[in-house]
């Protein structure tokens, strides 16, 4: 029998290899497109993943043409997984280079105030309360890093944060989230069991939006969230 499946864009600032990442994100209730026009990706989609692969400048200069209509789709409600990269493309700048964000965040993107840069293995999450539901529910707790910038949200956006972390002396924001946005500093690709569960979880709720506005059928939902 056909079923519906969640759609799901893969932006690709071709900047890297997006197997490890496409390959998390496939299951048989899930349809999964690689794009590289930005204001297509979220167009005829249910759900936007920005990976972590590249640099924030030549990334941003992909974004640039439909940084827009990007923007507008995720305050508009549609599901976002930023992940390192991916999630520093959703605040406003980088000292990293020159080039815009989405701006769903206010707030910088600085290099690790550390000696031992780039952060490259393993580090514990320390929850904010209340304890967002994708970690709770993926009981995530130690994850997978390779970075050697981090985001600083600036006004509210602080209260964005879901998770910190901290390197040497620096603590910064792991994850944050806004709606149905969701950006991972860590590789939840690369962290094991509980991140492929994270990432599920990230899916599950993707797939009941859909399925509210209509966009999917019934079934699709009793399995993905099982």
């Amino acid at each position: 029998m056909s079923i519906d499946r969640l759609r799901i864009s893969v932006f690709d600032y071709e900047a890297g290899n997006l197997h490890s990442l496409v390959k998390s994100l496939e299951t048989e209730f899930t349809t999964v497109r690689v794009e590289r026009d930005p204001a297509a990706a979220v167009r005829n989609t249910d759900a936007l993943v920005l990976p972590g692969v590249g640099a924030f400048t030549p990334a941003a200069d992909r974004l640039a043409s439909g940084r827009d209509v990007m923007r507008a789709a995720l305050l508009d409600g549609l599901p976002c997984l930023g992940i390192c990269l991916g999630m520093q493309l959703l605040f406003d700048h980088s000292d990293e280079g020159p080039g815009e964000g989405l701006s769903v965040l206010t707030g910088r993107v600085t290099r690790l105030d550390a000696q031992r840069v780039p952060q490259i293995g393993w580090n514990t999450l320390e929850p904010t309360a209340p304890l967002d539901a994708l970690l709770a529910s993926s009981g995530l707790d130690t994850v997978y890093f390779a970075n050697s910038f981090v985001c600083r949200p600036t006004g509210a956006s602080a209260q964005h944060v879901i998770a910190y972390t901290t390197h040497e002396t620096d603590r910064f924001p792991a994850a944050v989230r806004v709606g149905n946005v969701v950006g991972a500093q860590f590789h939840p690709e690369k962290s094991s069991a509980a991140g492929v569960r994270f990432v599920r979880a990230f899916l599950r709720e993707a797939t009941q939006r859909a399925a509210q506005r209509g966009t999917l059928g019934s079934s699709v939902t009793e399995d993905v969230t099982s």
